[in-house]
Protein backbone atom coordinates (compact mmCIF):
# COMPACT_ATOMS: atom_id res chain seq x y z
CA UNK A 1 0.00 0.00 0.00
CA UNK A 2 2.76 2.37 1.05
CA UNK A 3 5.93 2.93 -0.22
CA UNK A 4 8.25 4.30 2.43
CA UNK A 5 11.47 6.44 2.92
CA UNK A 6 13.99 3.90 3.82
CA UNK A 7 15.06 3.91 7.29
CA UNK A 8 18.67 5.33 7.10
CA UNK A 9 16.79 8.66 5.80
CA UNK A 10 14.53 8.89 8.75
CA UNK A 11 17.01 11.03 10.89
CA UNK A 12 17.18 13.38 8.65
CA UNK A 13 13.45 13.41 8.13
CA UNK A 14 12.95 13.83 11.58
CA UNK A 15 14.86 16.91 11.56
CA UNK A 16 12.86 18.51 8.86
CA UNK A 17 9.37 17.65 10.41
CA UNK A 18 10.38 19.49 13.90
CA UNK A 19 12.09 22.08 12.31
CA UNK A 20 8.47 23.02 10.05
CA UNK A 21 5.79 20.83 11.46
CA UNK A 22 5.14 19.50 8.32
CA UNK A 23 7.28 16.85 5.91
CA UNK A 24 6.14 15.97 2.77
CA UNK A 25 5.95 12.18 1.53
CA UNK A 26 5.65 12.64 -2.08
CA UNK A 27 4.06 9.35 -3.98
CA UNK A 28 3.78 7.59 -0.44
CA UNK A 29 0.90 5.69 -2.07
CA UNK A 30 1.46 2.88 -4.34
CA UNK A 31 -0.01 3.00 -7.78
CA UNK A 32 -1.82 -0.41 -6.53
CA UNK A 33 -2.57 1.50 -3.21
CA UNK A 34 -3.84 4.66 -4.85
CA UNK A 35 -6.55 2.41 -7.46
CA UNK A 36 -7.41 0.51 -4.33
CA UNK A 37 -8.20 3.69 -1.99
CA UNK A 38 -9.31 5.57 -4.51
CA UNK A 39 -12.02 3.19 -5.40
CA UNK A 40 -13.15 2.17 -1.76
CA UNK A 41 -13.43 6.63 -1.03
CA UNK A 42 -15.53 6.44 -4.55
CA UNK A 43 -17.83 3.74 -3.03
CA UNK A 44 -17.88 5.35 0.36
CA UNK A 45 -18.80 8.66 -0.75
CA UNK A 46 -22.20 7.88 -1.35
CA UNK A 47 -22.64 8.13 2.17
CA UNK A 48 -20.76 11.13 2.83
CA UNK A 49 -22.46 14.30 4.20
CA UNK A 50 -22.26 17.38 3.26
CA UNK A 51 -21.04 20.53 5.40
CA UNK A 52 -21.68 24.25 5.09
CA UNK A 53 -21.04 26.05 8.39
CA UNK A 54 -18.33 27.87 10.12
CA UNK A 55 -16.92 26.11 13.16
CA UNK A 56 -17.92 28.22 16.51
CA UNK A 57 -14.50 26.71 17.98
CA UNK A 58 -12.00 27.83 15.19
CA UNK A 59 -12.83 31.38 15.07
CA UNK A 60 -15.86 30.83 12.98
CA UNK A 61 -13.43 29.62 10.02
CA UNK A 62 -15.64 28.26 7.13
CA UNK A 63 -16.26 24.22 6.72
CA UNK A 64 -17.80 23.94 2.95
CA UNK A 65 -16.98 20.26 2.10
CA UNK A 66 -18.34 16.45 2.03
CA UNK A 67 -17.20 14.26 4.60
CA UNK A 68 -17.37 11.11 6.23
CA UNK A 69 -16.80 10.16 10.20
CA UNK A 70 -14.49 7.19 11.40
CA UNK A 71 -16.92 5.40 13.01
CA UNK A 72 -18.87 5.17 9.78
CA UNK A 73 -15.80 3.46 8.08
CA UNK A 74 -14.57 1.66 10.57
CA UNK A 75 -18.25 -0.16 10.83
CA UNK A 76 -17.69 -0.48 6.91
CA UNK A 77 -14.48 -0.14 5.20
CA UNK A 78 -11.85 -3.22 6.25
CA UNK A 79 -9.67 -1.76 3.85
CA UNK A 80 -8.94 1.70 5.28
CA UNK A 81 -8.71 0.34 9.04
CA UNK A 82 -6.32 -1.88 8.24
CA UNK A 83 -4.35 0.61 5.72
CA UNK A 84 -4.29 3.14 9.53
CA UNK A 85 -2.74 0.34 11.46
CA UNK A 86 0.15 0.01 9.11
CA UNK A 87 2.83 -1.47 11.00
CA UNK A 88 5.29 -0.07 8.66
CA UNK A 89 3.76 3.56 8.96
CA UNK A 90 3.57 3.65 13.16
CA UNK A 91 7.44 2.51 13.00
CA UNK A 92 7.77 5.95 11.08
CA UNK A 93 5.61 8.38 12.61
CA UNK A 94 7.36 6.80 16.03
CA UNK A 95 10.36 7.71 14.75
CA UNK A 96 9.87 11.15 13.25
CA UNK A 97 8.02 12.33 16.25
CA UNK A 98 10.72 10.76 18.49
CA UNK A 99 8.19 8.91 20.47
CA UNK A 100 5.81 5.90 20.72
CA UNK A 101 2.84 6.72 18.31
CA UNK A 102 -0.42 4.57 19.37
CA UNK A 103 -4.15 4.57 17.21
CA UNK A 104 -6.39 7.09 18.07
CA UNK A 105 -9.15 5.76 20.22
CA UNK A 106 -11.76 7.92 19.20
CA UNK A 107 -14.09 6.10 16.47
CA UNK A 108 -15.14 9.52 14.70
CA UNK A 109 -11.54 11.19 14.16
CA UNK A 110 -9.27 8.41 13.75
CA UNK A 111 -9.54 8.26 10.26
CA UNK A 112 -12.05 10.60 8.00
CA UNK A 113 -12.81 11.44 4.39
CA UNK A 114 -12.65 14.73 2.99
CA UNK A 115 -13.88 15.70 -0.43
CA UNK A 116 -13.55 19.13 -1.85
CA UNK A 117 -15.62 19.01 -5.18
CA UNK A 118 -17.51 22.17 -5.40
CA UNK A 119 -16.06 26.20 -6.39
CA UNK A 120 -15.03 27.56 -3.25
CA UNK A 121 -15.28 24.22 -1.18
CA UNK A 122 -12.63 24.67 1.70
CA UNK A 123 -11.18 23.50 4.89
CA UNK A 124 -10.91 26.65 7.08
CA UNK A 125 -8.53 27.69 9.68
CA UNK A 126 -8.06 24.92 12.41
CA UNK A 127 -5.57 23.07 14.54
CA UNK A 128 -6.26 18.83 15.12
CA UNK A 129 -6.92 17.53 18.71
CA UNK A 130 -4.07 15.14 18.17
CA UNK A 131 -0.54 15.73 17.11
CA UNK A 132 0.07 13.80 14.05
CA UNK A 133 -2.34 14.09 11.05
CA UNK A 134 -1.11 12.20 8.17
CA UNK A 135 -3.02 12.84 4.60
CA UNK A 136 -3.44 10.37 1.94
CA UNK A 137 -4.02 11.99 -1.46
CA UNK A 138 -6.64 10.00 -3.45
CA UNK A 139 -7.25 12.99 -6.13
CA UNK A 140 -5.89 16.53 -6.23
CA UNK A 141 -6.46 19.54 -8.52
CA UNK A 142 -3.54 19.25 -11.36
CA UNK A 143 -2.41 22.92 -10.82
CA UNK A 144 -1.62 25.04 -8.11
CA UNK A 145 -3.74 28.07 -9.30
CA UNK A 146 -6.96 25.36 -9.07
CA UNK A 147 -6.60 25.74 -5.18
CA UNK A 148 -7.25 22.78 -2.57
CA UNK A 149 -3.77 23.68 -1.81
CA UNK A 150 -2.39 23.49 2.16
CA UNK A 151 -1.56 26.41 3.97
CA UNK A 152 0.29 26.70 7.20
CA UNK A 153 2.74 28.31 9.33
CA UNK A 154 5.57 26.69 10.95
CA UNK A 155 5.79 26.86 15.13
CA UNK A 156 3.04 29.03 14.91
CA UNK A 157 -1.21 27.77 16.57
CA UNK A 158 -2.63 30.91 16.81
CA UNK A 159 -5.36 30.90 13.36
CA UNK A 160 -4.52 34.46 12.44
CA UNK A 161 -0.69 33.40 11.81
CA UNK A 162 -2.35 31.94 8.54
CA UNK A 163 -2.44 35.82 6.99
CA UNK A 164 1.00 36.16 8.64
CA UNK A 165 4.13 36.40 6.72
CA UNK A 166 5.80 33.31 6.93
CA UNK A 167 2.76 31.00 6.26
CA UNK A 168 3.16 28.51 3.33
CA UNK A 169 1.32 27.30 0.44
CA UNK A 170 1.80 23.42 -0.97
CA UNK A 171 0.33 21.96 -3.85
CA UNK A 172 -0.01 18.05 -3.79
CA UNK A 173 -0.63 15.55 -6.38
CA UNK A 174 -2.52 11.78 -6.47
CA UNK A 175 -0.66 9.47 -4.12
CA UNK A 176 1.04 11.78 -2.31
CA UNK A 177 0.89 12.27 1.32
CA UNK A 178 1.60 15.14 4.29
CA UNK A 179 2.38 14.36 7.68
CA UNK A 180 1.75 18.06 9.83
CA UNK A 181 2.38 18.15 13.79
CA UNK A 182 -1.18 19.29 13.25
CA UNK A 183 -2.22 20.45 17.11
CA UNK A 184 0.40 22.73 17.24
CA UNK A 185 0.58 24.23 13.83
CA UNK A 186 -2.37 26.35 12.41
CA UNK A 187 -3.46 25.16 8.90
CA UNK A 188 -6.13 25.31 6.29
CA UNK A 189 -6.95 23.95 2.83
CA UNK A 190 -7.68 26.88 0.07
CA UNK A 191 -10.89 27.34 -1.60
CA UNK A 192 -11.28 25.47 -5.06
CA UNK A 193 -10.91 27.57 -7.56
CA UNK A 194 -12.61 26.14 -10.55
CA UNK A 195 -15.43 23.53 -11.62
CA UNK A 196 -14.39 20.20 -12.33
CA UNK A 197 -11.51 19.42 -9.82
CA UNK A 198 -11.60 17.79 -6.87
CA UNK A 199 -9.53 17.54 -3.54
CA UNK A 200 -10.29 13.86 -2.27
CA UNK A 201 -7.69 13.21 1.06
CA UNK A 202 -8.21 10.92 3.83
CA UNK A 203 -6.85 12.10 6.81
CA UNK A 204 -5.76 9.87 9.73
CA UNK A 205 -5.04 11.19 13.50
CA UNK A 206 -2.56 9.81 15.26
CA UNK A 207 -1.60 10.41 18.82
CA UNK A 208 0.75 8.99 22.11
CA UNK A 209 -0.29 7.23 24.60
CA UNK A 210 -0.58 9.97 27.21
CA UNK A 211 -3.25 12.06 24.45
CA UNK A 212 -6.13 10.18 24.03
CA UNK A 213 -8.96 12.47 24.66
CA UNK A 214 -10.39 15.21 22.43
CA UNK A 215 -9.95 19.02 23.14
CA UNK A 216 -12.64 20.48 21.11
CA UNK A 217 -16.01 19.92 19.52
CA UNK A 218 -14.77 20.43 16.04
CA UNK A 219 -14.78 16.47 15.10
CA UNK A 220 -18.62 15.99 16.33
CA UNK A 221 -19.30 19.11 14.60
CA UNK A 222 -17.69 18.02 11.34
CA UNK A 223 -18.17 14.17 11.35
CA UNK A 224 -20.92 12.87 13.26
Amino acid sequence: MFSLPASPRWTSLRRQFTADGYLPLPQLITPTGLADLGNEAGRLEAAAVRRDFRMPCMDDSPRHMTTLGGDHIARTSPLITQTYQDQGVMRLLSSLLDETVVAVHDPVERHVLNVLHRPGDTHGAHTDDYPLALVLFLEAPPRPTDGGLLEFHPGRSDLAALDAPGTRRVHHQPADGYLLRSDLTAHRVTPLGRPGVRRTVLNFAYTTPDRQGPTTSSASLLYD
